[in-house]
């Protein structure tokens, strides 16, 4: 694999931390591309369980270099911390590098993420609050903080001050809430800056030197299709891209670098937050689901909404990021539910049938998911180890899944192990 992009197929949560793990430990260089610590990988390795947020998978392995690229915004304080949790492990995080372009958030970015969404009341979006929606949005209008600026105190000073006095207007003339102390603020960031200097270099540039020197190269994201901000379930969506193509954009390489794309979804269907979820399962099946498959964030504990698998967004993603397979997760997790069923279309209530997943929610007033039904399974799977020992009807249930989503599977989760899974040609 000389370079391979690992992306979520759904809408986050679907265990690319695992898929991302496994990929990791036959990589050389790890390349995280966009996104905060609004998501997480949990990775269980040797037994011992990882809440990454920011750190690529990759740093499990002392001899991987580790690459944050421009697309991420980094929290100093959350990431310090999330380092330190590293170091309280006896993992290392020498071979760990940050782009320069990486934009900060900074506290008034999370002020104002919680004050926007209290503003939009029952229209709020159900972001995580963590800030990276705003940090986003001064990238974009091209007022934020990056890295480089905060490693270097005079230069961060003087943005801090001018970003800083900006956001105080806005936090106190629009939201009546209170204004930050600057010069606190810059003080305890400027400390944050000095703590970090050692990890900032140029991601672009190494990421290049690695790919010349012929080094195995994996690229891996927060979130999920679904939740691009321009191809997922807008307004509901993350303030990036994490489709393959916002890899390139991310973190600074062209696309001809990228080798093989991997989609990453589970045997069913889970989303955090407001947005439309049309295999939603609110009964007992979806509790079964939620509970047997510990549907509960990362970054928030908050429980994951659930439902059935969705052919539609899957082949959707298909399509979009371009994947060449996809590592189908918790295959187990349908353990003793029954028939299960797979959403292959939505009909609308003037009974239109939409087989491709729709530009705009409006779209999706109303749908009904259309279902095949396909025969579950009561056997314990945790124990295999290939596609032969599976039972049939687990073969049969992957099987259709290809052919609704026009994509091989090429990896199987069995359970939460890295050594759980079963991995095809």
């Amino acid at each position: 694999m000389p370079s391979s992009i690992v992306i979520g197929s759904q809408w986050g949560d679907e265990g690319k931390g695992k898929v991302i793990d496994i990929l990791a430990s036959q990589a050389e260089v790890v390349v995280r591309s966009q996104g905060g610590n609004n998501a997480g990988h949990t990775v269980v390795n040797n037994g011992v369980t990882y809440k990454l947020h920011v750190v690529p998978s990759g740093i499990l392995y002392p001899d991987t270099l580790c690459l944050i690229g421009a697309g991420v915004v980094i929290d100093p304080k959350n990431f310090l911390e999330e380092l330190q949790m590293l170091k309280d492990k006896n993992i290392s995080t020498k071979n760990l590098k940050i782009d320069p372009r990486t934009h900060v958030v900074m506290p008034w970015h999370i002020l104002l993420d919680g004050l926007s969404e209290q503003f939009r009341g029952n229209s709020d979006i159900g972001t995580t609050k963590r800030g990276i929606g705003p940090a986003y949005m001064d990238k974009y209008e091209r007022c934020g903080i990056r890295m480089y600026d905060l490693v270097h105190p005079e230069i961060f000073r003087q943005k801090a001050l001018s970003t800083g006095a900006l956001k105080n207007k806005i936090i106190t003339e629009v939201y009546g809430g209170e204004a930050f102390d600057l010069e606190a603020v810059i003080a305890e960031y400027t400390e944050y800056g000095k703590q970090l200097a050692s990890y900032v270099d140029d991601v672009s540039v190494l990421t290049y030197e690695a790919n010349k020197a012929g080094k195995t190269i994996l690229f891996e994201g927060a979130q999920a299709t679904l939740l691009d901000i321009d191809f997922g379930t807008y307004p509901y969506v993350t303030s990036s891209h994490p489709v393959s193509g916002g890899v390139c954009t991310g973190t600074g390489v062209g696309p001809k670098m990228i080798d093989r794309i991997i989609g990453v979804a589970k045997a069913y269907t889970t989303r955090v937050g407001k947005g439309p979820f049309p295999s939603e399962l609110n009964d007992e099946i979806g509790d079964k689901i939620r509970n047997i498959g510990g549907e509960f964030g990362t970054t928030t504990g908050r429980p994951r909404r659930t439902g059935w698998f969705d052919a539609v967004i899957v082949r959707h993603s298909v399509r979009v990021n371009g994947l060449d397979g996809l590592a189908l997760n918790k295959l187990d997790t349908l353990c003793g539910l029954g028939d299960l069923k797979v959403c292959v279309a939505y009909k609308k209530p003037d009974g239109t049938i939409l087989k491709n997943f729709p530009a705009a929610l409006e779209e999706l007033d109303g749908v009904e998911p259309v279902y095949e039904t396909l025969p579950g399974f009561t056997e314990d799977i945790s124990g295999c180890r290939s596609f032969d020992e599976l039972p049939e009807t687990c073969k049969a249930y992957i099987k259709r899944v290809e052919e609704l989503i026009e994509c091989p599977v090429c990896m199987i989760g069995v359970g939460p192990d890295r050594t759980q899974t079963i991995e095809r040609n």
